[in-house]
């Protein structure tokens, strides 16, 4: 049968790094290697795991399992607190290897990356993309610890690339093109393929779809106007076999963090300082993103299981922190006061780009604005925090920077200031 497949050289490199960050800690530790272990973000008798050594993998457990749960399928699992320093210096070192061999470089997350090798064939000097995966694994074992391990997928677009990585773990190298894709794909269960989560694969089994293979061979309108009923089959068409759908910059919707109070309380002085906290790093991501905000919004959970949630738009955006503390400080006002608060977040949303490098007829916001500049470029040199609002000193000793999943702004954004 004709597939259609794209023909062309694979150039695509998706590195991933194995449980990175209990590798990295076993890396550290010697007497951890070899041994079920778990990271989390807060210890506490029911945290949940965020990462789990292959050790604890092979036991069953995995991310999102409880530490009770952990303990139950292994008596003798461990369990550590994060350690972002730690995670810093393997994210940085990764990236330097990968920028070595071509300067288009995109990490996916803290643990993943996408190295694109097209045009590039004067840095490679002739080498196969699988000679130069052998390579960056050594100099992974060499520069990052003899511990850690990465699996490499090599193939023509993002998609299969990340298939590719996934296929021998830990520790494997593999390249898919249009020659062996079909027997890849035999290989495969349906939710094997990265997208394809229990909503999809109910999608597709409504359809007669149950294997990858069946998926490959379903027409494109079937899967545009039956199936995903939306652009989005187009694309799965196009990715399946082997063309590119996947290499764009996604809209940014919003910026916010979250906190699990260390100690859950109603104490108003406590948690509005731990909140200012929250609010002066979202604004520090804000700017970093070179964004305003017009909406802000506060929400709380309670430990008697109840929820509050306040939002307000503004006319006028927002990107200092004495502004976004002012509109988040009013929403935290509406709260239920005698509550003791378990969990507690804000976010922004409905941003639009920067206009800080306009001159205001304002005197006032340009105080403003030439404020935010000089501790931001204070904080840059410095170090994160190293100037900060005093109302914000006990969040500062509570909040406890937690490990970012997903994309990599705001872990750059640390690694800038760190």
């Amino acid at each position: 049968m004709n597939y259609n497949l794209n023909t062309a050289d694979p150039m695509i490199m998706w590195i991933d790094l194995n449980s990175a960050f209990a590798t990295a800690e076993q890396q550290a530790h010697h007497s951890l290697r070899g041994k079920p272990i778990g990271v989390t973000n807060r210890l506490s008798k029911e945290c949940c795991v965020i990462a789990a050594s292959y050790e604890a993998k092979a036991l069953g457990i995995k991310v999102g399992c409880r530490r009770t749960e952990a303990m139950a399928l292994c008596p003798n699992f461990i369990m550590l607190e994060s350690d972002p320093p730690k995670y810093h210096t393997v994210y940085e070192k990764l990236l330097s290897i990968m920028k070595d061999y071509s300067p288009n470089v995109k990490m996916k997350s803290i643990d993943e990356g996408i190295i694109d090798f097209s045009g590039s064939q004067p840095l490679r000097k002739g080498r196969s993309l699988q000679d130069i995966g052998q390579e960056i694994k050594q100099r992974v074992r060499n520069e990052i610890g003899d511990y850690t391990r990465v699996n490499i997928g090599i193939a023509p677009n993002r998609f299969l690339a990340k298939t590719a990585a996934g296929l021998h773990k830990p520790d494997g190298l593999d390249t898919i093109d249009h020659q062996n894709l079909v027997d890849v794909y035999k290989s495969l269960k349906l939710e094997d393929l990265n997208g394809i989560a229990e909503g999809y694969g109910s999608r597709l089994r409504a359809h007669n779809i149950f294997t990858p293979l069946q998926f490959l061979r379903a027409d494109k309108d079937l899967l545009s106007k039956r199936v995903f009923k939306s652009i989005n089959g187009l694309h799965w068409y196009n990715r399946l076999r082997g063309f590119e759908a996947d290499d764009y910059q996604t809209q940014l919707g919003m910026v916010g963090r979250q906190w699990v109070v260390k100690k859950p309380t109603s104490d108003d002085r406590y948690l509005r300082s731990c909140l200012h906290f929250l609010a002066e790093t979202t604004a520090m991501k804000l700017r970093y993103r070179n964004v305003e905000a017009r909406g802000v919004c506060v929400w709380l959970s309670f430990n008697n299981g109840e929820f509050f949630t306040d939002k307000k738009m503004y006319k006028t955006t927002c990107y200092t922190n004495q502004d976004i503390w002012l509109r988040v400080s009013r929403l935290f006002n509406n709260r239920p006061e005698h509550l003791i608060v378990r969990t507690m977040g804000l976010y922004l949303y409905k941003l639009s780009p920067s206009t800080r490098n306009q001159q205001s007829l304002f005197r006032e916001v340009q105080n403003a604005d030439f404020l935010t500049k000089a501790v931001d470029e204070i904080n840059d040199y410095y170090g994160t925090f190293t100037i900060y609002s005093a109302e914000t000193l006990e969040g500062t000793r509570n909040v406890k920077q937690k490990i970012p999943f997903g994309g990599t702004e705001y872990f750059n954004l640390l690694l800038k200031r760190a």
